[in-house]
């Protein structure tokens, strides 16, 4: 039996026997780039069905297609974290979109500020967190949100769940950050300016919002990102 070595997503549904047909680009991928060939495997996932393993019937240059043997993983949701940051330099968003696939996230939220100057493509972003969760061996790629704006976001928060706000200007303890595993959490990270005043004041207002120092040192957006979900993995999370 061929070793898998490529994990690949896909949008068609997976089972025994389910032929899938990829497109030009992802024949390109598995059959020039990678020199698979016909009776070679490929691990393939969703977000729906977990992980199966495939084999190639057909290959060509504008498309191909492959079917299902055996199932190799379930489906593995996240903890119910969201992310919300606001967008910055492409690739440091990259970055963030990148590392909270791999810390675990279950789904992502630009996050429009006073003091947020770049722009996204929502597309992109979505395509960039398909592409780590095929590198992390992930099952389940966290949706990507349309750019909200924070204080139309902040009016409509979900009173069941709680918002870990990294605020630069607090001294806490980690132990601030407490509760029980499987309640649903967000984190917010702000921009690179950090957040105006008024911002400020509303978060502090809001009921659910868990204000936390990430320490002595101010980080950037993208390395807070990554600091606050660890934090949070390790303590709420399912690392334990």
């Amino acid at each position: 039996m061929a070793e898998a070595r490529i994990r690949l997503y896909v949008e068609q549904p997976l089972g025994p026997g389910q032929a899938v047909a990829v497109d030009m680009d992802q024949a390109n991928y598995l059959f020039n780039v990678m020199r698979l060939q016909q009776g070679a495997a490929v691990l393939l996932f969703n977000g729906r069905d977990g992980e199966w393993r495939a084999v190639v019937q057909h290959a060509a240059k504008r498309g191909g297609v492959l079917v299902c043997e055996g199932q190799t993983a379930p489906l593995r949701l996240p903890p119910d974290l969201w992310l919300l940051f606001a967008p910055i330099k492409k690739a440091r968003t990259d970055f963030i979109v990148e590392k909270a696939v791999e810390l675990g996230a279950a789904r992502l939220v630009p996050v429009q500020t006073r003091y947020t100057n770049e722009r996204v493509r929502i597309d992109k972003l979505q395509a960039h967190a398909r592409e780590a969760a095929e590198q992390c061996g992930a099952t389940f790629v966290p949706p990507v949100a349309d750019l909200v704006p924070l204080d139309r976001l902040l009016a409509a928060w979900p009173p069941e769940r709680r918002l870990l706000w990294c605020d630069e200007g607090r001294l806490s303890e980690p132990t601030a950050l407490h509760g029980s595993r499987g309640e649903p959490w967000a984190i917010l990270i702000g921009p690179e300016g950090g957040f105006s005043a008024e911002e400020q004041q509303r978060l502090r207002a809001l009921p659910q919002v868990v204000p936390l120092s990430l320490g002595p040192r101010i980080l950037r957006a993208d390395t807070a990102a990554v600091a606050a979900m660890t934090l949070w993995q390790a303590t709420l999370g399912d690392w334990g």
